[in-house]
């Protein structure tokens, strides 16, 4: 399997309403941090996932995340 394009090495932290959304797991987005359908073709596919109420939360970026699609930190050693 191909390895995904490093969009950016640093989370995007934004503050996302109540709702569900598809984290772009390719790299190839050009809407960051979430998919634009750039993934067609390739082995990858976005991960879906549900925000319960308003909050802050801190996505990956680098795509190497073992906490996807949140940030834990991974891009520090890339």
């Amino acid at each position: 399997m191909e390895n995904p394009n490093i969009a950016e090495k640093k989370p995007a932290i934004l503050e996302l309403e109540a709702g569900t959304y598809w984290w772009c797991a390719c790299g190839k987005s050009q809407n960051q941090p979430f998919c634009d359908g750039s993934h067609k073709g390739s082995g990858f596919t976005p991960q879906k996932f549900e925000i319960q109420e308003k909050k802050k939360v801190a996505l990956c970026q680098c795509k190497y995340s073992n906490n996807k699609p949140y940030c834990d930190g991974s891009h520090k050693s890339l």
